[in-house]
C-alpha cells in the first residue's frame, strides 16, 4: 500500500493526500464562481496592488523619518547658536529681546516643519490609497464581467 504525504508531523499521524484547492474548485463547477482561473488572477492582482500600496506607505514613512531626523539635527544646531547669541548679550534688556526673537523664530520654524511633515504623510497616504482605489474599481469591473459571462 502506497503511503501518502504526511501533514501531521514526524509521527505520521493525520496523513492525507496533497491538497490542490485550484483543482478542487475547477472540478466543482461552482455556479457563483464561473472562472476559477480568472478569480485566481484577480486575487494575484489584488495582492500586487496591496504590495505596491504597502511599498508606497513604507517609502513615505522612511521619508518622514529622514526629514524628522534632519529637522532634529537642525534644531540642535539652532539651539547651540541661540545659546551663543544669548551669552553674548550685554544687558538683561538685550538678552530679553534676543530671547523673544529666538522664541518667535523657533515657533515659526516648528510650525513650518510640522506642515512639511504633514504634507509628506498626506502625499504618501494619498498615493497608497489611490493604488488601492484603482485596484478596487478594476476588481469590481472584473467581477461584473465574470457575472455577465456566466449569464451569456
Amino acid at each position: 500500500m502506497a503511503q501518502q504525504p504526511s501533514s501531521g508531523g514526524p509521527s505520521g499521524a493525520g496523513q492525507r493526500p496533497e491538497f490542490d484547492m485550484t483543482r478542487l474548485l475547477s472540478e466543482m463547477k461552482l455556479p457563483a464562481v464561473p472562472d476559477v482561473q480568472a478569480l485566481g488572477e484577480a486575487s494575484r492582482r489584488n495582492l500586487e496592488a496591496l504590495t505596491a500600496a504597502n511599498r508606497v506607505a513604507l517609502e513615505g514613512a522612511q521619508a518622514v523619518a529622514r526629514r524628522h531626523m534632519e529637522i532634529m539635527q537642525q534644531a540642535m544646531t539652532d539651539m547651540s547658536d541661540s545659546v551663543k547669541t544669548l551669552t553674548a548679550a550685554d544687558t538683561p534688556q538685550v538678552k530679553a529681546a534676543k530671547q523673544a526673537e529666538l522664541v518667535k523664530q523657533g515657533y515659526q520654524r516648528a510650525v513650518t516643519n510640522m506642515q512639511e511633515l504633514s504634507d509628506l504623510i498626506q502625499r504618501s497616504n494619498t498615493e497608497a490609497l489611490s493604488l488601492l482605489n484603482r485596484r478596487f474599481a478594476e476588481a469590481m469591473d472584473e467581477l461584473k464581467s465574470m457575472a455577465e459571462k456566466k449569464h451569456t
